[in-house]
C-alpha cells in the first residue's frame, strides 16, 4: 500500500513539474514575431495569398485526426509562414466555413504549430452607416459574437464572447488600413435580431469565423490580428449573397496585397512593438 501511494504521490508530482515547465517555456518564448500562421477559411480567400508569399503546400497534414484542412508553408525573409485553411466540409462539397471549423483549425495550428502570432484573413461584410465600401480592408480591434443570444446572467456576456485583438498602432499607422470591432455569425444573411446585436457590438465588419478564433487564442495566449476585406454592405441595397460572390475575387486579391505588407511588418518585431 505504501509503494502504490508514494507511486501516486510521484506521479503527480511529474504532472506538475511538466505543467510547471510548459509554463515556464511559455513565458521565456521568443518575444519577437519569429513564425506566424494565417488562417483562412475558403480556399478562394487563400489561393491568391498562397502564390504571392510563393508557399508550399503540406502534403502530409501536420494536424492530428481527421481534421480537412491545409497547410501551405514557406520562409517570408526570416519568418516561417504558415496559411490554414480550414478545407472542405466532408459530405458538402463547399469550404468548411463558420466558427466551429475555424476554431477547430485554431486548435491544431497553435497547438502544432506554436505560432507567435496569429492572423485571421478572410473576407466580410461592412457597414456604409460605419463608412464602409466593397474593398475596404480593415484591422480588427475587437472580437465579439452577434448570434449566441443566451438570456440568462454571466452567460449573456459569454455569448457576446467579447476578446480584444492584439494591439498594433503602429502596424495601423504605417498601413492605413480602417480599423473597427468584427463580428461574428454562423449566417451570411442578417435577420434583424442580428441587426439589433451588431449595433450593440458596434461593428464594423461581419463575418463567420474571427470570434472562434479568437477563442482559441486567448486559452493559448498567442495574440491575434484579423485583416479582412469588405465583398458586401450589409446595411445597402444589394442582396449579400449576390454581392458577396460578385465581389469575392476582388477581396481576395485585396488580401493578396493587405496581408502579405501586415507579415512584412510585424515579422522580427516585439509584439508590443505593433
Amino acid at each position: 500500500r505504501d509503494v502504490l501511494e508514494l507511486a501516486s504521490h510521484f506521479a503527480s508530482l511529474v504532472v506538475i513539474l511538466r505543467s510547471l515547465y510548459k509554463q515556464r517555456k511559455q513565458k521565456h518564448r521568443a518575444m519577437s514575431v519569429k513564425t506566424i500562421a494565417v488562417l483562412v477559411a475558403m480556399e478562394a480567400e487563400a489561393a491568391p495569398l498562397v502564390e504571392r508569399l510563393g508557399l508550399q503546400k503540406q502534403e502530409k497534414s501536420p494536424f492530428a485526426g481527421p481534421l480537412p484542412a491545409v497547410v501551405f508553408t514557406g520562409l517570408v525573409g526570416d519568418t516561417t509562414v504558415h496559411v490554414c485553411i480550414n478545407g472542405p466540409a466532408l459530405g458538402f462539397g463547399v469550404d468548411s466555413v463558420g466558427t466551429v471549423p475555424a476554431a477547430l483549425t485554431a486548435y491544431q495550428a497553435c497547438h502544432v504549430l506554436r505560432p507567435d502570432l496569429l492572423i485571421n484573413a478572410g473576407t466580410a461584410g461592412g457597414f456604409a452607416a460605419k463608412g464602409g465600401s466593397v474593398g475596404d480592408v480593415y484591422l480588427a480591434t475587437r472580437f465579439c459574437n452577434h448570434d449566441r443570444r443566451i438570456q440568462i446572467p454571466g452567460f449573456d456576456t459569454y455569448g457576446i464572447g467579447a476578446v480584444d485583438a492584439a494591439r498594433c498602432p503602429n502596424l495601423t499607422d504605417a498601413l492605413g488600413f480602417k480599423t473597427g470591432v468584427v463580428s461574428t455569425g454562423n449566417s451570411l444573411d442578417c435577420p434583424s435580431v442580428d441587426h439589433e446585436n451588431l449595433q450593440k457590438n458596434d461593428a464594423s465588419v461581419k463575418e463567420m469565423e474571427a470570434a472562434g478564433v479568437a477563442h482559441v487564442a486567448r486559452m493559448f495566449g498567442i495574440p491575434l490580428i484579423a485583416v479582412k476585406a469588405i465583398t458586401d454592405i450589409v446595411d445597402g441595397d444589394k442582396t449579400t449573397h449576390d454581392e458577396f460572390m460578385e465581389n469575392l475575387a476582388a477581396a481576395a486579391k485585396a488580401l493578396q496585397d493587405a496581408v502579405p505588407k501586415v507579415i512584412a511588418f510585424v515579422a522580427g518585431k516585439k509584439i508590443e512593438d505593433l
